[in-house]
């Protein structure tokens, strides 16, 4: 029941109207307190939920702040929204409206700010005489929300309509606000949106391409030093990361420390967890069953897809798809740019949740990965503001390339981040499976709209401002790139966001000096330009291996013996140390993958040389094109007999992360997981410990 001009029936009988000529006497109050704590009995009364329902909805509710019985309700799905205004409209004497016909006054929605209204799902729609007529889908909160209404609006009364109609109506009038918003909540001096602006980005890198071009130059009377000194570097950039490995290997195979007895949680917070989608035709009823395994009440959860406007073949996907009531969609409207992080910061003001949670399209969390964060958060000081759960793969045994992929991120996850937090350096975040501290997420701005590896970014951004992120043990299983032209654009998207992450941040590197520490600083340029550097100069410490087929090479001619032996020496145990290391993770991982897949990594890591040469150009003419990787080729829904065991061991689980950063020396950039089923080929829910 809808109509376009409410008649607003503030107590239990509509009001007669003034009579004509003589001023309307001042608005009924608010509902009082009483109808709202007797609504939820009405709705028993008028047999709209069952007594159990509503006992259950009840209990939980006395562990939830700031959250109605009737918002319980339907999460559970004891009853629907349309049935549940329709009751509202009746108990509370007030009507039901179509905020889209006519639409809002801006004005009224600028001044209890678009932000607010998004959080708390309400709409300022229009003026009745000296009344602010607010609509609603939440008539039990309506109450509670007054003081904050009335000392911005003035007198206000309250209407009801879906949250989907009042998110409508808001897109409609300010779109293109909240489009703009997005794209611009890092602080610009912390924010890569100004690339081929000013002095930052572009020009820097024009920079370099002309100190590079000069250097060259200088250099064409002595043509075999510019060799050399690359070289130099490649071998520079080589033996720090080789340093880094070693010294994280070694702390992460330490005994973890004791943690604290579990906190008694008398009250668990709403949490939301975002999932971008982008071009994703048929994820909806896999990415549906995979969240149904979250076991966090329903009442205090909530799954908001965030979809692009024109992303028809998406929208389709969920308008048919049969959506859980604790799972909603949030449309992005059209911006200046089209990427993920943008679409994140669009989705995080339609949020309740005071813990953030982002997932990718394909990802299978572990059932009770939200209680293990919500445990953590509860057990670490404000200064705690990121938690980044382990990544693995649900398909290692796909192809080579998938194999690979898995031991790569098996090292990353299972022994490098543990490590490097244990040396309490800078530890970069994973694009999903991230759990943040809303307060914390919103005083940065979220993430940077422009950068394609957003949680690198982000995560950089966190410690620079003094908060850390911890690794906790749940695992969330994804699917694994495994194809070879699709891994490539993968990488060099990463690729490219480490430069542009870079690049930003080391626009100011004193300030960055004294913001992370000389350690964490020189942990920053190890994991940022070293990895840079490794992938684009590889192939020029590859073409040794001509010597041991044989070959001449023209620059060992010029070597000592010395100098030969030594980068014999240094490339060989190179190679044993990522052979080491891939072995040791593997068997910390669930999969029956052989170890003799782990020296074939020798044949997998030009595919990131070649990924870095695209994002190096990309960098120069497409900064921020971001190149989509396709989800959904391999269901885990059905496994494969085999593929999965339960895991023997897995990383160290508690480990405070100094100093947050991304995921990854790009040798090490894709998520490794395993899918938690509920059948025997699946893998077993362990405590993960190191």
């Amino acid at each position: 029941m809808t109509a376009t001009l409410p008649i607003l029936r503030l107590g239990a009988a509509a009001a007669a109207p003034p009579p004509q000529g003589k001023p309307a006497p001042p608005p009924s109050p608010l509902p009082p307190p009483d109808l709202t704590r007797t609504f939820p009995l009405s709705l028993v009364r008028q047999g709209l939920v069952r007594p159990d329902d509503l006992v259950h909805a009840l209990a939980l509710g006395s562990r939830r702040r700031d959250r109605a019985a009737s918002t319980g309700l339907i999460a559970r799905g004891a009853m629907d929204e349309d049935s549940l205004l329709d009751a509202a409209a009746h108990h509370f004497g007030v009507a039901r409206v179509d905020p889209c016909h006519p639409l809002p006054d801006v004005r009224l929605i600028d001044r209890f700010t678009l932000a607010d209204c998004l959080r708390h799902g309400v709409l300022p729609w229009r003026r009745a005489g000296a009344v602010v007529i607010v609509v609603t889908a939440r008539p039990e909160e309506f109450h509670h929300l007054r003081p904050m209404l009335e000392a911005r609006l003035g007198p206000v009364a309250m209407a009801l309509a879906p949250l989907d109609q009042i998110e409508a109506a808001l897109h409609r009038r300010r779109g293109a606000r909240l489009a703009h918003l997005a794209e611009h909540r890092v602080a610009p001096a912390e924010s890569c949106r100004n690339w081929g602006r000013g002095q930052s980005g572009a020009k820097a890198l024009q920079g370099l391409v002309l100190t590079l071009f000069l250097a060259a130059v200088c250099l064409g009377a002595m043509p075999l030093l510019l060799p050399w000194l690359l070289l130099a570097l490649a071998v520079l950039s080589l033996s720090l990361a080789m340093a880094l490995k070693l010294a994280a290997t070694l702390a992460a195979l330490r005994p973890p420390p004791p943690e604290p007895p579990p906190p008694d949680l008398a009250r668990l917070p709403p949490v939301s967890v975002i999932v971008a989608l982008y071009r994703e035709s048929d994820i909806a009823p896999r990415l549906v069953r995979r969240l149904s395994r979250l076991d966090y009440p329903r009442d205090l959860l909530e799954v908001v897809l965030a979809v692009e406007a024109e992303d028809e073949m998406t929208r389709a996907a969920l308008a048919g798809a049969d959506l859980p009531p604790w799972m909603r969609v949030v449309i992005a409207p059209p911006g200046r740019i089209k990427t993920k992080p943008r679409a994140l910061n669009l989705a995080l003001d339609h949020c309740r949740g005071a813990i953030i949670g982002i997932y990718d399209a394909e990802d299978a969390p572990e059932p009770d990965q939200i209680r293990k964060v919500v445990a953590r958060f509860q057990r670490r000081g404000h200064d705690v503001a990121c938690l980044q759960g382990v990544l693995d793969y649900y398909n290692p045994r796909t192809n080579w390339l998938s194999r690979c992929f898995t031991i790569e991120y098996a090292a990353w996850f299972r022994l490098m981040l543990p490590g490097i937090a244990r040396l309490g350096l800078a530890v970069p975040l994973g694009g999903t499976t991230l759990f943040f501290r809303r307060a914390v997420l919103e005083d940065l701005g979220g993430w940077d709209a422009h950068n394609v590896t957003e949680d690198a970014d982000l995560g950089i951004r966190l410690a620079r401002h003094g908060y850390r992120t911890e690794l906790i043990d749940t695992v969330t299983g994804e699917e694994a790139n495994c194809r070879p032209l699709a891994w490539i654009k993968q990488r060099s998207r990463w690729i490219k966001g480490y430069m542009m992450t870079w690049f930003v941040h080391m626009r100011d590197p004193a300030l960055l000096w004294r913001q992370l520490g000389p350690r964490g600083f020189l942990g920053f340029q190890i994991m940022f330009l070293g990895s840079i550097l490794q992938t684009l100069l590889a192939p020029l410490l590859w073409s040794f291996w001509l010597v041991a087929l044989g070959l001449r090479h023209p620059m060992v001619q010029s070597l000592s013996p010395t100098g030969l032996h030594l980068l014999v020496a240094l490339f060989l145990t190179s190679e044993a140390l990522t052979i080491a290391t891939g072995i040791i993770a593997l068997r910390r991982t669930g999969h029956r993958l052989s170890p003799l897949w782990v020296p074939t990594l020798h044949l997998y890591f030009p595919l990131a040389a070649l990924a870095s040469y695209k994002a190096l150009w990309e960098l120069a003419v497409r900064p921020f094109y971001w190149d989509k990787t396709s989800h959904g080729h391999f269901d885990p829904g059905e496994p494969r007999t085999g593929e999965t065991r339960p895991p023997r061991q897995a990383f160290q689980s508690g480990a405070a992360l100094g100093k947050p950063g991304r995921t990854g020396l790009f040798t090490a950039r894709t998520r490794q997981h395993s899918l938690w089923h509920d059948t025997s080929q699946s893998i077993d829910r362990k405590r993960i410990s190191a």
